[in-house]
């Protein structure tokens, strides 16, 4: 039975015939080549591949902070091609949460201030301390709160990170490789922390990475090879 994209049980990503290609010295390269995926509500679904493959292009094009060169991306029910980048923006903020491979954390910010931001940006301002302050609580930072990302360890900034897109309880979070900077032990809890968000606030979680530990604990993995997802 086909999901409604626009019903609330409906995907909360779809993609069809998604194909990205750039155009470089030695001709037109193709990144991506008709990829079709959807991702239902609460699900946890992990995308493999080589490096270069492709993967953290298709998670940009998947969350709108990309366009593809041909087909469409549906997301919480909007499709993103009939959307203004400003529009697109609007659909993501309070609903979409994204936690790159580098954290993106601003530097001259505390801990506090960089989740409490996020939370403004998306029109939660009224209640953005007292939210922010519960989601650095949730992954083990109430005593780090005053912290500025310099004097955080690695764990720690993506711990922030984490609490950043959980805080305005996403419908969709994507990931690009949580677990890529961090020793073993670190990312194992990294990983625990997000299934435990995910389980808590019904998250569905779409993650990029070469972590076959992160990859098992998810609902389904797909391939990315040639630019086909498989």
């Amino acid at each position: 039975m086909s999901l409604d994209l626009n019903s609330p049980s409906g995907p909360v990503v779809a993609t069809s015939l998604l194909t990205k290609s750039v155009t470089g010295p030695g001709g037109e390269l193709h990144i991506l080549r008709g990829v079709e995926m959807v991702v239902a509500p609460g699900e946890a679904v992990a995308i493999l591949g080589a490096s270069g493959s492709g993967k953290s292009t298709l998670l940009g094009l998947l969350a709108g902070l990309d366009t593809p060169s041909a087909g469409e991306v549906r997301l919480l029910g909007q499709s993103l091609g009939d959307l203004s980048e400003d529009a697109r923006a609007a659909l993501r903020a309070g609903r979409v949460g994204f936690v790159f491979q580098s954290f993106q954390l601003l530097p001259a910010l505390t801990a506090l201030e960089n989740v409490m931001l996020s939370l403004e940006l998306s029109g939660r301002a009224a209640r953005a301390r007292e939210q922010a302050l519960a989601a650095l609580d949730r992954v083990g930072l109430a005593k780090r709160v005053g912290h500025y990302p310099s004097q955080l360890s690695g764990g720690e900034q993506q711990r922030v990170a984490i609490a950043r897109a959980f805080a305005g309880e996403p419908s969709v979070l994507f990931a690009d490789e949580p677990t890529g900077n961090l020793d073993q032990v670190t990312g194992g809890q990294i990983i625990d922390l997000l299934f435990d968000l995910k389980g808590r606030q019904g998250t569905a979680l779409v993650l990029v990475t070469h972590d076959p530990s992160l990859a098992e604990r998810c609902d389904r993995s797909l391939h990315l090879v040639g630019g086909v997802l498989s």
